[in-house]
């Protein structure tokens, strides 16, 4: 019998709590991504979050555990093989990738790649290597404008990601462009996860800012999720942020783009105000993009804090027969060496206002329970080849 007649899923992109067992063999030694953003700043201020126990997972040096947390709390690691987001968010409805998609981010991509690309979009290719967005577009962007070259660049990440100045280059073309390297990156030896047109504007260094007409070309999953079974089942399924483009569309009953962390939460907010049966899954993805990546802690403290006010607004507006689950789909400690994702365990929340009892689960060996238990409220069956267990009867 069902339990929620809505379930919100916000995923908060690479809040990890802690190293996993195998996180050496990432190259991710101590690693933790909350606790040392908690230890890089003088004032944490995260009132709703502590509320649901998120200082209960590790040591944060401004934020006490609560004795009476309002949700469940645990941790979550990762049974497929990566750590980023396509096979983050993956497992969590239900796929273990246990091959991980193909990076370049020692020598950028092979001069076939780049050949086939140039030849197929009629433009020379600047950059090709590992690179931070911004500093990609200080370094070449005036180099792109005056000549129609494309940059071309990667980063820790399994993407293709190509840059084109919306004025000069056009953003129709920059699509173009794109949709050819996508077609060219599905050869098995340059298989990345996702080609992403990073469009920006701006016209000389020190202008330069990207706009939020990205777009994302993800393979499709290779099999089906809780996503298509919830939508097969006739329920809603109401994408926030880049959730539509990580799974290419599937299983998505209506999407809603973001131009910010703080705007998917506004949007969830908004959402939260009408009516709809089934699942509502967030990606917050500034923390990754703008602080994790950038190895700023103070930067993604800030932006957890503005999330926590959000998060305020919505707690007052969940019903009785809500459930909000709040999780990761990796780490990316911005005090580590290096700017790549970290392997480490995820948050678990999980709070309803009908729930007469929380505290603390036991610790899970996969984040696909989290799609487990969405399709467990609605009793639909996880398809063939999934994993995950249900939670659901746990939460009481």
């Amino acid at each position: 019998m069902q339990k929620y007649n809505r379930i919100f899923v916000i995923v908060m992109d690479s809040l990890g709590v802690g190293a996993m067992k195998d996180s050496k063999e990432f190259g991710d030694v101590g690693v933790n991504t909350l606790q040392h953003i908690s230890e890089s700043v003088d004032t944490f201020e995260i009132p709703n979050l502590q509320k649901l126990g998120l200082a209960n997972l590790c040591t944060l040096r401004q934020v006490k555990p609560q004795e009476r947390p309002m949700a469940y709390y645990t941790k979550l690691n990762e049974r497929s093989k990566g750590k980023d987001t396509m096979t983050g968010h993956w497992e969590m409805m239900g796929l273990e990738v246990k091959k991980p998609f193909k990076t370049f981010s020692e020598n950028g991509f092979p001069p076939e790649l780049i050949k086939e690309l140039e030849r197929r979009t009629g433009r020379k290719v600047i950059g090709n290597k590992s690179a931070s967005g911004t500093e990609i577009l200080e370094e070449l962007a005036e180099e792109e404008i005056a000549t129609g070259h494309m940059i071309v660049y990667t980063s820790a990440d399994s993407v293709l990601q190509i840059c084109g100045n919306e004025e000069t280059f056009g953003l129709e073309e920059l699509y173009r462009c794109c949709e050819i390297a996508r077609e060219i990156t599905m050869k098995d030896e340059w298989k990345v996860g996702r080609v992403i047109a990073r469009p920006y504007v701006g016209k000389k260094k020190g202008e330069f800012k990207r706009t939020s007409n990205r777009h994302d070309y993800a393979l499709k999953p290779f099999g089906k999720t809780a996503l298509n079974a919830l939508k097969d089942a006739g329920l809603d399924v109401i994408s926030v942020g880049k959730i539509k483009d990580i799974f290419d569309g599937e299983g998505i009953t209506q999407a809603f783009k973001s131009k910010s962390s703080v705007h998917g939460m506004e949007q969830t907010i908004e959402i939260a105000k009408e009516t709809f049966h089934g699942l509502c899954f967030v990606n917050l993805v500034d923390f990754d993009a703008l602080w994790g990546h950038r190895r700023d802690p103070q930067g993604y403290a800030r932006e957890i804090e503005k999330f926590d006010v959000n998060l305020g607004v919505l707690l007052g507006l969940l019903k009785e027969d809500d459930l909000l689950i709040i999780t990761a789909d990796h780490g990316n400690d911005p005090t580590y060496t290096g700017t790549d994702h970290t392997r480490e365990k995820v948050p678990f929340l999980a709070y309803s206002p009908s729930m007469k009892e929380s505290g603390a689960l036991e610790e899970c060996d996969t984040f696909a329970v989290v799609g487990a238990t969405v399709a467990d409220n609605f009793g639909v069956a996880m398809p063939e080849n999934t994993i995950g267990n249900s939670l659901l009867e746990k939460l009481k």
